[in-house]
């Protein structure tokens, strides 16, 4: 099941980030740091690739192959507007 999958990654990003927490507490070097929070990125960004996914082919699909113009259209444009606030 792809939700349980999702899930083990987003927690193992939650430990990643509590390390990190950690590495602030002890005042560790900045880079190292920095690095750390650029793989919780590189991680989240992976997550949200799956999400999108899926998305893309459930939700996105039904709206495109259904008879409701409107909920075709407001499906497509939430797609458009997650990638415009991203970029």
């Amino acid at each position: 099941m792809q939700n349980e999958g999702t899930i083990k990654r987003l927690m193992t990003i939650e430990g990643h980030l509590g390390g990190v927490i950690r590495m602030v507490e002890e005042d560790a070097y900045c880079i190292d740091v920095i690095r750390q929070i650029q793989a919780i990125q590189a991680a989240l960004k992976k997550v949200s690739g799956i999400i999108l996914d899926g998305h893309l082919n459930s939700c996105v699909i039904t709206a495109v192959q259904g008879d409701d113009l409107d909920e075709r259209q407001r499906v497509m444009q939430e797609v458009l507007d997650v990638f415009n606030t991203h970029v």
